[in-house]
């Protein structure tokens, strides 16, 4: 313990005097300041008569104030100020610039290190204080380990030594004149208190020569004396008072230490120290009382199971040290953080002894007197409210942890809470005074006591009626609502937004209290109504969304009842056993708010916001009682009936028919997908295909709401989409596929072997029907050439992909027809040459030789096919191909690349001649590698002269064709 006295010696005295030291250089600046200051100002003012200027000398080295602190004890008799001279001013000479004064170079602010000055004039006198300090102790050490002296002699020496100390400081500090430095009283005194503390310690701990509380009590007395004395003897003296003060319980030690008598002790201490800081302008003092006050208070809890005195005692000291002693301590720009950091330290460990107490009334009433305390100590200073919402925190928190409460118990301590954390705020926003942190104590602490109650007694699970939380969460909602009445008149839009909101939240929880869970979504729309009608001339923006907070909430309230997974269950047509009128009575109190305000709203985007849940919601109370088969086309007609009577509400009418189109996303989704794999192949049989059922109920109403409404859409789609009525179409097209496709109930390969060909062949005539009808115009839409050329093409490439490519007849078995020529390849065939030649007169930007080429292509496919239906009748894959079948097959493509060469004649096309070379070059090659290959004797010789004269006549053709029209078409 010696050692540990000598180290906390040492540590303050080394602090000390570098605070000295800075003291020291600071009045040495301002002193040489005010110099310069006076010689600049002598140097401008102006004088009366001219005269010789005398330039300044700056001051040396030599004349800078050393001895700054024997002036400041000892003060320098006042001199008479010696009488100006007129200062001579003298003009430059002719050619010579006027002489400019010199800048004086201050003096560095940075620490010079003297060797001379810090081991000669400033360490001696400290080293001297602490060496009697120190000689003391040892002194005391060395008679206990000699056994010269009895310990009653020891410690009568120790004492005598102590106060022989103190008697040298107080006549240095009567004898200020002959010492001259008032660091030798300081460190004599320092010396002495620290030997007293020493006496007393070796008195009552070492030998036991006084009991402990006679110990304490000296103790206790030199520490009185530290602080007195540091107003008449300096800093050494606070700093010894700090230390020893609050090391003096642990010096004295004890088993079981007197918890009223400590507390109290301590109290005075901290603030004796806290005063004293502030009255020397000490802050430094002021904070560390302080903080080694309250970590005082840390180490008292640690004691456990405190009784109905030692409450009071550390309650009190609690009290003092958070709200009292910072409120009135000088900090020095650190009264802020130091108040807050008080408060918060005080307040927690004030609940901790709250429970160490079993939160018992009286430790209760404790807490309440500290937030007491710290609201009226802030009833007059603003400064000091921050320090009350802490300690509201720490005591909701507190409340929270309160197991096993009793109502009663519980109801009169959440009074005093309320009385004093939001009675307050309330009454300061009443004198019109409120600061920030009240409007949020104001608002904050209603609500939160709220949820403690109930989580505290309330049965989320039972759906019973909680009248008395229900009054209490009621009683509560007044303060925000008062508070919000107060200031409803003035310009704080954002604080009476904030009030209403909470106290209309509290009032929401009230009436859940006392109604079925399922009433939920109607106490909504309640208090929706009412801020509506309260709030409706009001556009602040903060209160504007009051209303559409409440509207959410209702929503809210919707999906959070059990009754929620049988309503749902209808939205998707299903059936279930849930109350019909419960269901209606829910979803129409959903309903309400967001008409009101998609009724009510100015603002585009939030009128939009509000038609689209108005529509979702009217759709699910429209689900609850229709069944499923009328529940889309309800939909359809809604969004109809929308835009006839509102064509202004896009929103909503766009959520309608989405809405229709989620009711056909199954049976589109089935047909897409079966269309998927016909593209690759898969025939589409019946059972591939969307129901009747799905087609009348779920997609047919998507197309007639299509087909009706009239949107607008954007400018960069009106060339490909000029009209939203042509997005019925591919709709519709679905739908009539999906008939057609019934009709011919193609539903194994064996039927679709059979009727395949006619089933696609019809399919295709019927395109180029709507093709040719749209080309000639239709009622009330005219002719429409570009759209009829569209569905040309979708003809003639379901023809190619579908008959030329993937179902061809020439290698799949496909029925074509028994009777030669009059059968389903020359109807396919003309079919998809009609769409051709369709897409050719008015596809303006397709290319002419792709089309041609597709005609030439269908036209000689058809040709082989009626040539093998000759020979192989219905089916034409199953008859082997015959000599003179091939032959005839050869001589088909020569008679083909004359009819194209005099088609291209004709009308001076010339894909058409290109055409004719290509299918005459194919039945050359044919001739020539396959035929004469398997033919002899005269076959082979009158193959090869048939092939012959008709080369040499396609040839004389030609070139006689091209003499003739020499103007032929450029190439493409």
């Amino acid at each position: 313990m010696n050692f540990l006295l000598i180290l906390l010696l040492g540590a303050a005295v080394i602090w000390l005097w570098k605070r000295v030291n800075r003291l020291e250089q600071s009045i040495s600046m301002l002193e040489f300041r005010a110099a310069k200051e006076d010689r600049i100002e002598a140097q401008e003012r102006p004088s009366e008569a001219a005269a010789v200027s005398r330039p300044s000398v700056p001051l040396t080295r030599s004349e800078e104030p050393a001895e700054a602190v024997r002036q400041e004890v000892e003060p320098q008799p006042a001199e008479p100020t010696p009488a100006r001279e007129p200062e001579l001013t003298s003009q430059a000479a002719p050619g010579l610039a006027p002489e400019v004064a010199q800048p004086v170079e201050e003096p560095s602010q940075r620490f010079q290190f003297d060797f001379e000055d810090v081991f000669g004039r400033r360490l001696p006198i400290w080293a001297g204080g602490i060496t009697l300090a120190i000689a003391g102790v040892f002194l005391v050490r060395y008679s206990i380990e000699s056994g010269l002296l009895t310990p009653v002699v020891r410690v009568a020496l120790a004492f005598l030594f102590g106060f022989l100390l103190l008697g040298g400081a107080e006549w240095a500090w009567r004898n200020e004149e002959k010492v001259a430095d008032p660091r030798v009283r300081q460190s004599l005194a320092g010396a002495g208190l620290a030997t007293l503390y020493a006496a007393f310690y070796l008195a009552g701990t070492q030998y036991g020569l006084v009991g402990q509380t006679v110990a304490f009590l000296g103790l206790a007395a030199v520490t009185a004396g530290s602080i007195a004395l540091s107003f008449r003897f300096g800093l050494p003296c606070a700093v010894l008072g700090l230390v020893g003060g609050f090391a003096a319980p642990a010096l004295v030690g004890g088993e079981e230490a007197n918890l009223p008598l400590l507390s109290l002790y301590l109290g005075l201490v901290t603030a004796g120290l806290t005063v004293t800081g502030e009255r020397q302008s000490r802050p430094w003092l002021s904070i560390a009382a302080l903080v080694f006050g309250l970590g005082w208070g840390a180490v008292l809890l640690l004691a456990g199971d405190p009784g109905v005195a030692e409450v009071i005692a550390l309650g009190l000291y609690f009290v003092v040290l958070g709200a009292v002693l910072p409120a009135f301590a000088g900090a020095q720009g650190f009264e802020r953080p130091l108040r807050f950091c008080s408060a918060l330290v005080a307040s927690v460990q004030l609940a901790l002894l709250v429970d160490q107490a079993g939160y018992s009334p009286l430790a209760w009433g404790l807490y309440l007197l500290l937030g007491g305390t710290l609201a009226f100590l802030a009833w007059r200073k603003p400064e000091l409210r921050e320090t009350s919402a802490v300690a509201a925190v720490v005591a909701i928190l507190l409340l929270a942890q309160w197991d096993g409460a009793q109502p009663m118990m519980f109801t009169l301590v959440t009074a005093g809470i309320a009385a004093v954390y939001a009675a307050v705020p309330l009454a300061h926003l009443w004198r019109s005074e409120a600061t920030r942190i009240d409007l949020f104590q104001l608002a904050g602490a209603p609500i939160a006591l709220a949820l403690v109650a109930y989580a505290t007694f309330g049965e989320p699970d039972a759906d019973i009626l909680e009248l008395q939380l229900a009054l209490a969460v009621a009683a509560l909602s007044a303060f925000p609502l008062a508070g919000a009445w107060r200031i409803w008149n003035g310009e704080r839009s954002g604080d009476l937004a904030l009030l209403l909101a909470i106290g209309s939240l509290m009032l929401f929880g009230a009436m859940l209290l006392v109604t079925p869970a399922w009433l939920a979504v109607a106490m909504a729309t309640l208090v929706f109504a009412g801020l509506f009608a309260l709030l409706r001339e009001r556009n602040d923006m903060p209160l504007h969304a009051l209303p559409w907070a409440a509207a959410a909430i209702s929503l809210l309230a919707l999906f959070g009842s059990a009754y929620l997974d049988a309503e749902m269950v209808r939205l998707g047509g299903g059936t279930s056993d849930g109350d019909l009128l419960t269901a209606g009575i829910r979803w129409l109190a959903a309903l309400l708010p967001w008409c009101v305000l998609a009724w009510s709203e100015s603002d585009k985007r939030g009128r939009g916001l509000a038609e689209v849940l108005a529509a979702l919601v009217a759709y699910g109370l429209v689900a609850q009682f229709l069944p499923d088969t009328a529940v889309t086309w309800a939909a359809a007609v809604g969004a109809i009936a929308l835009w006839q009577l509102q064509p202004g509400r896009i929103a909503a009418q766009l959520t309608v028919i989405v809405l229709t189109a989620m009711w056909a996303i199954a049976p589109l989704g089935t047909w897409l997908a079966g269309g998927a794999f016909a593209l690759l192949g898969d025939p589409m049989l019946w059972r591939d295909l969307p129901s009747m059922r799905d087609l009348l109920v779920r997609v047919l109403p998507l197309a007639a709401v299509l087909a009706a409404v009239r949107l607008p859409l954007p400018e960069r789609s009106s060339r490909w989409l000029p009209h939203s009525y042509l997005l019925a179409i591919p709709i519709a097209f679905v739908i009539l596929h999906t008939l057609y496709k019934q009709s011919f109930a193609i539903d194994t390969v064996t039927g679709f072997t059979d009727y395949g060909m006619a089933e696609r062949t019809l399919w295709q005539a019927l395109i180029l029907a709507a093709a040719v009808a749209l080309d000639r115009g239709l009622p009330k839409l005219g002719p429409q050439p570009r759209l009829g050329a569209l569905v040309a093409g979708l003809a003639l490439a379901h023809a190619l992909w579908f008959t030329g490519m993937l179902h061809n007849p020439l290698w799949s078995r496909q029925a074509v027809g028994p009777t030669p020529i009059a059968n389903l390849v020359l109807a396919a065939g003309a079919i998809a040459s009609t769409a051709a030649l369709m897409l050719r007169r008015h596809a303006a930007g397709l290319p002419r030789a792709f089309v041609d080429g597709a005609i030439m292509l269908v036209v000689g496919v058809a040709a082989l096919a009626l040539l093998r239906q000759a020979f192989a009748g219905s089916i034409l894959v199953d008859v082997p191909m015959t000599q003179a079948e091939d032959l005839l097959r050869s001589l088909l493509g020569i008679l083909l690349a004359l009819g194209f060469l005099f088609v291209g004649n004709r009308l001076a096309e010339r894909s058409w001649r290109i055409g004719s070379l290509v299918f005459m070059l194919l039945a050359v090659a044919k001739v020539f590698l396959w035929d004469a290959a398997g033919l002899e004797g005269l076959l082979r010789i009158a193959s090869f002269m048939a092939l012959g004269f008709s080369l040499i006549g396609i040839g004389w053709v030609y070139a006689r064709q091209l003499r003739v029209t020499p103007t032929a078409s450029p190439p493409e």
